[in-house]
């Protein structure tokens, strides 16, 4: 894991022995799953370091991991990014949305082989997890990793911030298309763009960034709207 130690000082995480055996053990049974439901099409190790692990740990710099927030993935899929944050920062109180009933028994196996505390695991659509009111309204920060358009993301994950929380989406390439597009999207669902924060990591070469936008109003009931719709026909 020299890769990941590397990397993660470049960020200011400085990760302990027994952190950087967890990441390996992460990546042991994240690979092994991997033969039996398609968690990953990045296996190799040193791809795993950079594209997985560092990657969802430039998200601490965003959420103010140390001040131990209530933290949703959204689409978690096999754990990214919210496993390797937890892993780094043991105090974030977790919780791992992912629609997929394969992927969710992966994460149950990981988390208790991990030894991890306090981490929710639900299996479900976030449009309809969203409307649950214990999860509406609830976090500090909602992450998203490359799961739907920035207009999608906004109307399925800003429901989940309590007024003053952040949702932080991690995108790449030219997105100025996809921040215009999210105007609308922004002042219907009650948030406010505060940042698009450059990323830069020795292996990540795709100008990627994290959008950070603030929930500056509590979301109107109807939304968001049933599963699908968001991505389909975004406001």
């Amino acid at each position: 894991m020299d890769k990941l130690q590397a990397g993660a000082l470049t960020l200011g995480i400085t990760l302990t022995p027994s952190q950087i055996e967890q990441f390996e053990l992460y990546y042991r049974e994240l690979t092994d799953w991997n033969q039996k439901i398609n968690l990953t099409s990045i296996t190799d190790h040193n791809e795993v370091q950079v594209k997985h692990f560092l990657d969802s740990l430039t998200l601490a710099s965003a959420i103010k991991a140390t001040y131990n927030p209530g933290v949703i993935d959204i689409g978690t899929g096999a754990g990214l990014p919210g496993i390797p944050l937890i892993l780094a920062f043991p105090g974030i109180k977790l919780t791992l949305l992912e629609a997929t009933a394969k992927k969710t028994k992966f994460l149950e196996y990981i988390v208790s082989k991990l030894g991890l505390n306090g981490v929710t695991i639900i299996t479900g659509r976030a449009e309809e997890v969203a409307h649950k009111e214990e999860y509406r309204e609830k976090y500090d920060f909602a992450l998203a990793r490359a799961v739907a358009s920035l207009p999608a993301l906004v109307e399925i994950a800003l429901p989940f911030c309590v007024t003053g929380g952040r949702f932080v989406a991690q995108k790449k390439g030219d997105i100025s298309q996809e921040i215009e597009s999210s105007r609308k999207a922004l002042d219907v669902i009650g948030g406010k763009l505060i940042e698009i924060k450059p990323i830069s990591i020795e292996g990540l070469h795709d100008n990627r960034v994290l959008v950070i936008i603030e929930k500056i109003r509590s979301t109107p009931p109807n939304y968001p709207r049933r599963p699908g719709m968001p991505e389909k026909r975004p406001l």
